[in-house]
């Protein structure tokens, strides 16, 4: 293939404006599979990916395409994901392509992810085609698409492309836009060879499976790899390309994306960003690689059954593999026992990685309440990283506590406005901006992360009835008065519950986390305390009453003191259980409890 024919491109958008979809069609449009091999959202290879409706991991697929001006061009289609905790895997498809299709809803217009991926787009020099989708649908809106696409994002939209993912209205044109608007990529096949790793993932017949982008130079099937970053050299036995099939070819070159295997079991030689380049040949200048992620929740993982713990490292690390974006270290709980310290980009993305170890790896696992990383200021002028509540040093020691903020952006139809605006400050925010485009307002908040954290998400859509969007960036750390809260059960201290929180709040969150695990913890033969506790100081409480059993059942008649005596009996038994009891948890509980909603 001449490389002037060859097109990378990446397909950005909101969550749910058909990204998928439109991949399907450009798929089924250049053959790429039969008919009967079709089935929706084709790319989407993960079941739970499937059953949300969400991509999560970006997937790459090459198409050949014959165009109007009779030549056959080659067409490397990375499909991205849509959430904003899953961006980490955007920036990483961008940085593998020259150019972007930006995909709008025609019924919904510009959302506030859709502005997020388009300055990454940007800010990666990419070439923008705008293309609106879902026309067949009666509630499509051209011109206020093409409106907003101009006034939000500011990108002109006179040559907008107008298609159906769904049934396949204007892909003709798209195929035709890609081939005349987007770059060809650059590169020379006699340069020593230089490929960037975008991806990598575990085969249990392959080993690890490396996705590579060549800029320079040729990769032969055989050749002797080096590493750059991890130092590790490799025989590349397997070289190939998805179509989406996995095919089998003798050499990548210039422009070009596909995949490599060469016998690689250790997880750390495959660092997503690093240069790979031949041993006897190789390049002067590794590429530039990827910024490293930065966690904005965590929450610890142990498993149920502690023998699991070897299982659950060798879990997490091939997850770790597929998704550069998660971070883990171990880390060891009285309460729990052995378990890791888990960094995630947000709920969803731990809520993900949570639901694949399960079903991946069929682990059992109690996770702890999610936090974020606070800046303690010590009495002895050091400063000092919080990641877990748990370790938060005595209130002696402690001179104040930063948190984590957040710059939110957020677009929401005018009727919603008011509700929005309450919610934000409800949860402490700061309003920087309001702007109007059409009738939906776009807003602008500085917000603590972790009143965002719990379910901001959750509250957001449900005060806009689904219609607004949300995306964030960090924007640094603020003094504030916070603590840290404890919940005690049967007076023992529950380390997955522990939390700090705004000392105005601590009250109403401790009163709803009992309210809430009074209902979720089961009864036992004696009667439960829940409490919150600041300090030494109990701020709310809540009792599961005890199992009884009938003692009087058998007294027929007689003197009252014959039933008063079984009733004191019963009393000290109770009291003395509730003395030498434990009380379990069950895992379900862990989840259910933080899922709070502001119950009015």
């Amino acid at each position: 293939m001449k490389q002037e024919n060859i097109r990378n491109f990446a397909i950005i958008a909101h969550i749910d404006h058909g990204k998928s979809t439109l991949a399907d069609r450009l798929i089924q449009t250049c053959g790429g599979l039969e008919n009967r091999e079709m089935k929706e959202q084709v790319l989407d290879n993960m079941d739970i990916e499937r059953e949300r409706g969400i991509t999560i991991k970006a997937q790459t697929v090459r198409l050949n395409y014959k165009a109007k001006d009779g030549e056959t061009y080659q067409l490397n289609i990375m499909d991205t994901p849509g959430h904003v905790d899953f961006s980490y895997e955007v920036s990483r498809s961008l940085a593998a392509c020259e150019g972007s299709l930006l995909i709008v809803d025609s019924t919904q217009g510009v959302e506030a992810q859709t502005l997020a991926n388009v300055y990454q787009a940007v800010d990666h020099n990419h070439d923008i085609i705008p293309v609106m989708n879902k026309v067949d649908l009666p509630a499509s809106d051209l011109d206020k698409t093409a409106e907003e696409i101009e006034n939000v994002i500011g990108l002109d939209a006179t040559d907008a492309v107008a298609v159906s993912g769904k049934t396949g209205l204007g892909i003709p044109d798209l195929l035709e836009a890609i081939v005349t608007r987007l770059p060809a990529p650059k590169g020379d096949p006699n340069a020593p060879l230089k490929a960037l790793l975008v991806d990598s993932w575990y085969d249990n017949y392959l080993g690890v499976v490396v996705l590579v982008r060549v800029f320079d130079g040729v990769l032969k099937k055989g050749a002797k790899l080096k590493f750059v970053n991890a130092k590790a050299l490799r025989d590349a036995d397997r070289v190939g390309i998805f179509t989406p099939k996995k095919v089998e070819i003798d050499a990548l070159y210039p422009g070009e994306m596909g995949f490599i295997t060469a016998g690689i079991k250790d997880i750390s030689d495959t660092k997503v960003g690093d240069t790979i380049t031949e041993e006897k040949n190789p390049c002067d200048k590794a590429l530039a690689g990827f910024k490293p992620s930065i966690p904005m929740v965590f929450c610890s993982l142990f498993p149920a059954d502690a023998g699991q713990f070897e299982d659950l490292r060798d879990a997490l690390g091939r997850l770790a593999l597929n998704d550069a974006s998660l971070h883990f270290e171990p880390e060891n709980s009285q309460a729990l026992g052995l378990g890791f310290r888990c960094g995630f980009l947000g709920l969803l993305h731990m809520e993900i990685i949570q639901e694949r170890l399960s079903r991946e790896f069929d682990l059992d696992l109690i996770p702890t309440a999610p936090s974020v990383v606070y800046k303690i200021n010590l009495t002895d002028g050091t400063q000092i990283d919080l990641y877990n509540p748990v370790d938060m040093p005595d209130n002696v020691k402690v001179q104040s506590i930063e948190e984590p903020l957040i710059k939110a952006t957020i677009l929401v139809p005018d009727e919603y406005l008011g509700g929005l605006l309450q919610l934000c400050q409800e949860r402490r925010g700061t309003q920087l901006d309001l702007t109007y485009a059409g009738n939906r307002a776009m807003i602008v908040y500085r917000l603590p992360l972790n009143e965002v954290v719990f379910d901001f998400y959750d509250r957001l859509k449900s005060i806009s009835k689904g219609y607004a969007s949300f995306d964030y960036a960090l924007d640094g750390y603020k003094e504030d008065n916070l603590v840290k809260m404890d919940i005690l059960v049967n007076n023992e201290p529950v380390d997955a519950l522990s939390m700090i929180c705004h000392r105005d709040q601590a009250e109403r969150r401790g009163r709803q986390l009992c309210e809430r695990l009074k209902d979720l913890i089961p009864r036992q033969m004696f009667k439960i305390a829940i409490q919150a506790a600041i300090g030494g100081k109990i701020i709310a409480r809540e009792d599961v009453s005890a199992m009884r059993k009938d003692v009087t059942a058998k007294c027929y008649g007689g003197d009252i003191t014959r039933k008063k005596k079984l009733l004191e009996k019963q009393k000290k038994g109770k009291a003395k259980m509730r003395e030498y009891g434990n009380v379990s948890i069950p895992q379900s509980a862990f989840i259910d409890a933080l899922k709070m909603g502001d119950d009015k």
